[in-house]
C-alpha cells in the first residue's frame, strides 16, 4: 500500500475551513484563459465592469479599490491613507484577527487602546461610546473593528457602533474589517455609515487569495488629503485616477480580475438577499447540529452567532486539533483550527461561499463521525437535527 501521504484519495476533498473557500468551477474556467495587456482596450472594460460590480457588492456610491494583496494588505491600507503617525486608534478585541491587525497598527506607529474581550461577544458598542465621550482632546481618529471574527464565529453589530459613536459626538472615522462577511453577510456601507470596509477574495467571494478591497466612503477620501503616514503601494490617490477609466498604476492581478467578474455575475445572479438567507440557514442548521451533539458554541450571543461558520467547543481534557487530525485522515476533510487563545481548545466549521445544503450535511456527517472515532464525548444526532431543519426550511 502506498503511504498516507501519496495514496489517491476518491472523491473531492472537502475543504471546510472558513476560508478560503471552495472555488466553483465557475469562476475556475473564467481564471483559466490567456492574460490580456493590462493596458489594452479590452483590460479597460474588464476594470470598469468588476469595480463597478464591487461597488454593488459593498452597497455603496462611493469608490472601491482593489490590490493585488490578502487582506491583511487592505488593513494595513485603510489605516496609512487616513491617519498621520502618533494618531490614536480605537479597536475590539473580538478575536485573533482582531488581535493582528491591532499589532500591525501599532507596528505602523499608531497609539491603539484594545477594549479588552472575551473572544466570545463582538465589539460593544456601549463600550465604544463610554471611551469616546471620554476622549476629550479628540485624540481618537478612528475606530476600526472586524465585522464577522473569523477566528470565533462572532458577528459585530456595526450598525450599532456606529450610532455609538454619532451618539458620543466624536468625529473618529469608522473602519469595519469584512474579509470573510462580505457577499455572505448583510452588509451595507453606505447606510451603515462605514467610513472605509476592507475585504478579501478568498471568502464569499468564491475566488482564491489574492485580491483584497477598500470600500472608500467621502469623509475617509476628505481625511486622505490631510493624512501623513507614508505610503506609495497602498494609496488610494495612485489607484483612484487610472480605476477612472477601467486601469490600475501598476500590475494587477488579470486572471483573477476574470474571476471576480464571474463571482459577481454569480452572487447577483443568485441575489445577494438570497445568499445572505442561505448563509443564515446553514448557520442555524449546524448550531442545531453542534447542540444536539452535546458540544457548546463558541459565540455567546444569539444577536451575534455567524451564518459563515460556527466554532465549536471541546469537552474539557479533548484537544480539538487531535480530532481534526482524525477527520482529515479518515474523511478528507479539513476543518479550522482554534488560534491564539482558543487554540485546541475549539474547531471551526466553514459553511461559506459557494455551499448547498447536501454539501452542509456531509460536512456534518463527517464531523459526526468524526467525534465517535476520535472517542470525543458526544451523542448521534446531530446530523439528524440539521437534516430536519434543513427539510423544513428547504
Amino acid at each position: 500500500m502506498a503511504p498516507a501521504a501519496n495514496r489517491h484519495r476518491a472523491g473531492r476533498h472537502f475543504l471546510q475551513i472558513p476560508g478560503p473557500s471552495n472555488v466553483p468551477d465557475r469562476i475556475l474556467r473564467a481564471i483559466d484563459r490567456p492574460t490580456i495587456d493590462h493596458r489594452g482596450p479590452e483590460f479597460g472594460q474588464l476594470g470598469r465592469a468588476v469595480l463597478d460590480g464591487m461597488k454593488r457588492i459593498f452597497k455603496t456610491a462611493g469608490a472601491v479599490v482593489i490590490y493585488p494583496a490578502s487582506g491583511t494588505g487592505a488593513w494595513e491600507a485603510a489605516l496609512v491613507n487616513t491617519l498621520s503617525p502618533g494618531d490614536a486608534v480605537l479597536m475590539a478585541e473580538t478575536g485573533q484577527f482582531a488581535t493582528l491587525w491591532r499589532e500591525l497598527a501599532g507596528r505602523l506607529g499608531l497609539q491603539v487602546e484594545f477594549i479588552p474581550g472575551d473572544w466570545r461577544h463582538g465589539a460593544d458598542p456601549e463600550a465604544i461610546a463610554a471611551r469616546l465621550r471620554a476622549d476629550a482632546g479628540r485624540r481618537i481618529k478612528a475606530v476600526a473593528v472586524v465585522h464577522n471574527e473569523t477566528s470565533t464565529g462572532v458577528v459585530s453589530r456595526v450598525p450599532e457602533i456606529r450610532r455609538a459613536i454619532d451618539a458620543a459626538g466624536h468625529d473618529a472615522l469608522l473602519m469595519v474589517d469584512t474579509i470573510s462577511s462580505l457577499a455572505s453577510l448583510d452588509y451595507r456601507h453606505d447606510e451603515w455609515g462605514v467610513d472605509v470596509t476592507v475585504a478579501g477574495s478568498q471568502k464569499g467571494l468564491m475566488l482564491p487569495p489574492g485580491l483584497s478591497f477598500n470600500a472608500i466612503g467621502a469623509r475617509a477620501l476628505a481625511a486622505h488629503k490631510t493624512a501623513k503616514m507614508p505610503r506609495s503601494y497602498w494609496d488610494w490617490a495612485a489607484m483612484l485616477g487610472p480605476n477612472a477609466t477601467g486601469y490600475f498604476p501598476y500590475t494587477p492581478g488579470t486572471n483573477l480580475l476574470y474571476g471576480l467578474a464571474e463571482a459577481i455575475a454569480m452572487l447577483e445572479e443568485e441575489g445577494l438577499d438570497a445568499v445572505f438567507r442561505r448563509h443564515a440557514r446553514h448557520g442555524e442548521a449546524t448550531r442545531r447540529a453542534v447542540r444536539a451533539w452535546g458540544l457548546d458554541i463558541l459565540a455567546a450571543d444569539p444577536a451575534e452567532y455567524s451564518g459563515v461558520l460556527t466554532a465549536v467547543v471541546m469537552p474539557d481534557g479533548h484537544d480539538a486539533d487531535a480530532l481534526r487530525a482524525v477527520i482529515l485522515d479518515h474523511f478528507d476533510m479539513s476543518l479550522g483550527a482554534g488560534l491564539g487563545k482558543v487554540k485546541g481548545r475549539i474547531f471551526r466549521i466553514g459553511h461559506l461561499g459557494d455551499f448547498n445544503d447536501l454539501m452542509l450535511m456531509g460536512t456534518l456527517a463527517g464531523v459526526e463521525m468524526g467525534l465517535t472515532l476520535a472517542k470525543v464525548p458526544s451523542r448521534a444526532g446531530g446530523v439528524a437535527a440539521a437534516m430536519a431543519y434543513l427539510t423544513e426550511t428547504a
